[in-house]
C-alpha cells in the first residue's frame, strides 16, 4: 500500500521545515523562499504532467477532479464541489488536515510554501490551457480554500 500524500507531507516536513529555516536565516527570507519554490516547482510541475499523460483524458472535470482525489486520501481534504464540466472543475475545501498540522507545528507560513504553493505548479503541469486561480487559503486563515480550474480557450 503506498503512503498517502498526507503523510508524505508530514514525513517530509521533518526535513524540509529545519532546511528551509536555515535557508531562511542564511540568505534571509525571500531569496529563501523564492529558491525552494522554484526547486519544489519543478517537481510539482512534473508530478502534474505525469498524472495528466496517465489519466489519458481530456475532461479538466474528471482528471483534475481525479488528480485532486490523490491529495484528499485518508482524511487529508473536505471539500464542496461546485461546478465540474468539460472544461472546469471548481471546489471549496472546508477542512483541510495539511493546515492543521502545520498549525500544530507552530509554522503555517511554511505550511504554505511547502504545500499550498505546489498547487499552481501541478497545475501548470496539466497543460498551458488550464489555469489554477485561488483567492484563499485555510493555511493562511481563511474559512475555505477556493479552487478554480478552468481551461481558458483560445482565440478563435
Amino acid at each position: 500500500m503506498s503512503v498517502s500524500v498526507i503523510e508524505q507531507a508530514k514525513i517530509q516536513a521533518q526535513v524540509l521545515v529545519p532546511l528551509v529555516k536555515a535557508l531562511q536565516a542564511e540568505l534571509g527570507e525571500a531569496r529563501a523562499n523564492a529558491l525552494v519554490r522554484k526547486a519544489l516547482g519543478d517537481v510539482y510541475r512534473g508530478h502534474g504532467e505525469t498524472f495528466w499523460r496517465a489519466k489519458n483524458e481530456t475532461s479538466v472535470g474528471t482528471s483534475v477532479a481525479s488528480a485532486f482525489a490523490t491529495y484528499a486520501r485518508d482524511d487529508a481534504l473536505e471539500y464542496k464541489v461546485i461546478a465540474q464540466s468539460q472544461d472546469a472543475f471548481e471546489f471549496d475545501v472546508t477542512r483541510c488536515r495539511y493546515a492543521e498540522f502545520y498549525k500544530e507545528l507552530g509554522e503555517p507560513e511554511l505550511g504554505f510554501l511547502l504545500v499550498c504553493t505546489a498547487d499552481f505548479a501541478t497545475a501548470d503541469g496539466f497543460g498551458g490551457d488550464i489555469k489554477l486561480t485561488r483567492t484563499q487559503t485555510i493555511m493562511q486563515g481563511a474559512s475555505h480554500c477556493d479552487f478554480r480550474y478552468r481551461r481558458e480557450k483560445g482565440p478563435g
